[in-house]
């Protein structure tokens, strides 16, 4: 047997167990979602580089990796949270997959907004969570997001009530690793842990909410983040979902938005990413009403032989709906990114108006990007467009800022920080803005600049 198939028995035996031990007083509805899951991923096991989908993301490194399910303790937990803090916020903390209360403030929960941890709003049937909680994608589709369905046990629901305008932000810290004996682990820090964290957030009719989840870890700690969202955005309904990745660099970090926007509904999802070996997202938006508005956008950066991977899907199926995408990279040393951008435009959503751009900077001769762009069009009165540029810092440009007077250092930053700039400038939390842009313009300055081997020493 090989590795990764000795690893998928292994997570089958673990699902076993768990279902023991800690699911059993789940309501049926759980168990038989938890159950499909299982079989799922049982079935199909673990992507490999034959699959399209997967082409140019080997995830080998994880599925040999021997990691243990997380349980609910991390020390290191109060302090990552407090760093992230963004004040203001209705915070959540989910610390290895579980709803933390004792890390949260709920004190400023404002009207119309409920929050529930997973495991109490399944047991206490709160609305909405039997209808919608693993409904908004394909087990088919996303074999790590069934993975996550078959450890189904805790995590946040966020409900707006239909008409209620939410002011006050809420940013979920999704924290993941272990305090156990670190003799497992070849890094050091304590044995790695995998976590399936989930988040389901349902915007009635008509309402406002903006969400911000920020996924931490302890630098240096390796560990395994399988991280799903599900989002229902009701008719008339406005979302913005902000995404800050900054797992430590020997984490493995994939992540899966998938999202339904109703008629006239807008929803809008940013990403931003500077950690991980190998992060992967995949983002998906059904635009399942007349008018319905969809941005999803993001930036990410890496070095060293770092792999950020990010999968899009846009599904035009109702006339007169729009969509805005652009995605930015900035790649040095060898590392690899791929971008997938998939954009379906159905035979009844007429009047389509999609824009899809990709751009990447690569920084060193060994750095790779594979962008793959595809439109699916079967109606015939739309508006489509998408373009993908993959490229180095202009000279002229840096000619131009050289000859009054910056360095050439100096110039590069300014050129780097525009270019990041464009999507950072459209969070709508101030407070969230200034850090993501603090930590993003950091790690820049961190792993393009000094690090050796990223391409830029010495020009």
């Amino acid at each position: 047997m090989s590795p990764v198939a000795e690893r998928q028995e292994t997570y089958l035996a673990e699902y076993g167990q768990f279902t023991q031990d800690r699911g059993h007083a789940a309501p049926a509805w759980v168990k038989e979602r938890r159950a499909a899951a299982s079989s799922r991923f049982a079935e199909v096991g673990f992507p490999t580089t034959r699959q399209e989908d997967w082409r140019f993301t080997n995830i080998a490194p994880i599925a040999e990796c021997e990691f243990a399910l997380a349980s609910g303790a991390f020390a290191q937990a109060p302090a990552l949270v407090a760093g992230v803090n963004v004040p203001g916020a209705v915070r959540l903390v989910i610390v290895n997959g579980q709803f933390a209360a004792s890390l949260s403030d709920l004190r400023t929960l404002p009207k119309g907004l409920r929050i529930a941890s997973l495991r109490d709003g399944a047991r206490d049937a709160t609305d909405g969570l039997e209808k919608h909680l693993a409904r908004v994608f394909s087990l088919d589709a996303h074999p790590f997001a069934a993975l996550n369905t078959a450890f189904l046990d805790d995590g946040v629901a966020i409900m707006v009530t239909a008409g209620a305008v939410v002011e006050t932000p809420v940013h979920i810290v999704i924290v993941t690793g272990s305090d156990l004996p670190p003799e497992a682990s070849a890094k050091g820090g304590g044995q790695p842990v995998v976590a399936h964290p989930r988040v389901l957030i349902i915007a009635g009719a008509n309402s406002q909410v903006r969400v911000a989840q920020t996924f931490i870890g302890a630098p240096g700690d390796v560990y395994f983040n399988n991280a799903v969202a599900e989002v229902v955005v009701g008719e008339g309904a406005v979302v913005d979902l902000y995404t800050d990745q900054r797992e430590s660099d020997q984490a493995f970090h994939l992540a899966n938005i998938q999202a339904h926007v109703e008629a006239k509904g807008v929803f809008s999802s940013h990403a931003f990413s500077t950690g991980g070996r190998i992060m992967r997202h995949d983002i998906g938006i059904g635009l399942k009403g007349e008018g319905a508005d969809c941005t999803m956008n993001g930036v990410y950066l890496a070095d060293g032989d770092r792999l950020m991977d990010t999968h899009t899907s846009l599904d035009h199926a109702m006339p007169h709906c729009t969509s805005h995408e652009i995605y930015k990279g900035i790649l040095a040393g060898k590392a690899k990114a791929v971008f997938n951008g998939r954009i379906i435009v159905r035979l009844d959503a007429q009047k389509t108006d999609a824009k899809q751009t990709n751009r990447a900077l690569l920084l060193s001769d060994d750095a790779t990007i594979n962008s793959n762009p595809q439109l699916e069009i079967f109606a015939d009165d739309v508006k489509c467009t998408h373009g993908a540029a993959v490229g180095q810092l202009d000279e002229e440009a840096l000619f131009y800022l050289q000859a009054r007077g910056l360095t050439r250092a100096d110039a590069r930053d300014m050129l780097l920080h525009a270019f990041a700039g464009e999507v950072i400038a459209g969070l709508k939390i101030p407070a969230l803005r200034e850090q993501i842009e603090a930590n993003f313009f950091s790690a820049l300055a961190r792993d393009i600049a000094l690090r050796p081997g990223s391409g830029q020493e010495g020009r």
